[in-house]
């Protein structure tokens, strides 16, 4: 015994090794399976109902201000589902992906066989290097990725920014500055280019069918939640358990709250905050840029959505 578990702790040391190109990193799915195998069971031992830590079945990769932490918690509400809580940044952060699966695992929660382990990192979707590392680990990964509005995405962008300067009590440019430069629109601004989803749409399908990622449409998540989820469920062959019940409008805070075994709970207050208001010229301006980009995105992934 004591020989086998030397044997194990050799190979798990072997594998936490990250060679620096990504794409030689051991990603096949039954070493994958091993490693987490040897590393909690029989390094740390599986917890006695079973359970263990996992790496994945699926990741929720953006967007950014698209509604991830909706999602996320909406997808809790299903008993085969254990989701990580923290945004990971394990493909996306060189110091965190330097440390190998070995250190991803560890911030896996613990699961049953049968659950399905999901985390989200909504930078994911506009790291170029991300799609190639995901696929170095899991080529069969179920993706999950919500999108807006563009031009609402922006300004929900910019909004998150500034109430973080505005908690720190540190001035914060308008939103016109960072939209307008020399009387056009500045398209260097780092939130228009996240709303580019075609763009970062093809880097993903360079490396992933087209049927290994779901789009959620968040603007519908916010209105109408329900349909959504039934989709998301059938997407992840999850078993239908998340019902209409589970729903509910809450009135004062203006958007759809969860119900989970008599717990009323809502999303954090920073979620749902109000735009600043902006000059419907320059509104006007914004959906015009995003008209092309737009149907780019459409054609790509065969679908539409209710844009400007």
């Amino acid at each position: 015994m004591a020989t086998l578990l030397l044997g194990a702790v050799l190979l798990v040391a072997q594998l936490q090794l990250v060679p620096s190109r990504p794409g030689a990193e051991p990603g096949q799915q039954g070493l994958v399976r091993k490693m987490a195998t040897l590393q909690d069971g029989a390094l740390d031992g599986v917890a006695p109902n079973g359970s263990a830590q996992q790496l994945p079945q699926t990741i929720i990769i953006g967007v950014r201000k698209g509604g991830t932490r909706a999602l996320l918690e909406m997808l809790s509400l299903h008993p085969d589902v254990a989701a990580a809580e923290n945004e990971v940044h394990f493909f996306d952060w060189e110091e965190h992906y330097s440390q190998g699966l070995g250190w991803y695992l560890s911030q896996m929660p613990l699961s049953a066989p049968h659950q399905l382990t999901v985390e989200k990192t909504p930078a994911y979707f506009t790291s170029p290097k991300v799609p190639e590392r995901v696929h170095s680990m899991n080529p069969a990964i179920r993706l999950l990725l919500i999108l807006r509005d563009p031009s609402e995405r922006v300004l929900s962008d910019y909004t998150q920014v500034l109430y973080n300067h505005v908690q720190k009590r540190k001035p914060y440019p308008s939103i016109e500055e960072f939209l307008v430069r020399d009387g056009r629109l500045n398209v260097d601004y780092k939130a228009l280019n996240r709303s580019l989803y075609h763009v970062h749409m093809r880097n993903w399908l360079h490396f992933f069918p087209l049927h290994h990622v779901h789009i959620v449409d968040g603007d519908r998540l916010i209105r109408a939640p329900f349909p959504e989820i039934q989709k998301v469920e059938r997407f992840l062959e999850l078993s239908p358990q998340i019902n209409a019940s589970n729903f509910y409008f809450n009135k004062t805070k203006g958007f759809y709250c969860l119900r989970d075994s008599g717990r009323d709970r809502c999303l954090h207050e920073s979620k749902g905050r109000a735009h600043p208001r902006v000059d419907p010229k320059l509104l006007s301006k914004l959906h015009e840029y995003f008209h092309e980009p737009n149907k780019k995105f459409f054609e790509l992934v065969g679908r539409t959505f209710d844009w400007h």
